[in-house]
């Protein structure tokens, strides 16, 4: 019951002001407010459909991009692109049989020729354990050169 000289609108005010600034961004989050029940809340998520992307060197940059988001693993297209031309000129199945990696008995492999140990310590959950994944090779690669780089963006030679 409120207090003497105090209104109950009051109170609903700040509630809907808070929610207005929420926005629908915390909708979800919300909905246990208001009794809906866990079920009820996953049933709105599982309605949209993940992204599809397409089976390309396009699709493949965009799709590890928003792995990486996920993992607050930085990076953009054109630092990824730049340096999958230079590695690998775009063939996923690319490897090198020649360098100073391949002479030690492991060889660089993929989009941006990742070796095994590397691709090992690297790897993002999430993605195929395939050095020769598009997305797990760039996922990878991409999080070994900001653990080491600060961003495969600053990534303008081989590493």
């Amino acid at each position: 019951m409120p207090a003497h000289g105090q209104h109950r609108r009051a109170r609903n005010r700040r509630l809907a002001r808070s929610l207005a600034v929420a926005g629908t961004g915390v909708a979800v989050v919300a909905l246990p407010l208001f009794g809906a029940t866990s079920a009820s809340a996953n049933t709105t998520a599982s309605t949209t459909a993940p992204t599809a992307y397409p089976d390309n060197l396009d699709g493949w940059i965009r799709e590890a991009l928003s792995v990486m988001a996920q993992h607050g693993i930085p990076g953009s297209y054109e630092g990824i692109h730049r340096n999958i031309m230079r590695e690998s000129s775009g063939n996923p199945a690319a490897i090198n049989l020649w360098d100073s990696n391949a002479v030690a008995g492991t060889p660089s492999k993929g989009l941006l020729q990742v070796i095994d140990p590397t691709f090992q310590a690297y790897h993002v959950p999430g993605t195929p354990f395939d050095p020769y994944d598009p997305v797990a090779n760039i996922t990878a690669a991409c999080n070994y050169a900001a653990d080491r780089y600060g961003s495969i963006d600053n990534v303008f030679g081989a590493y």
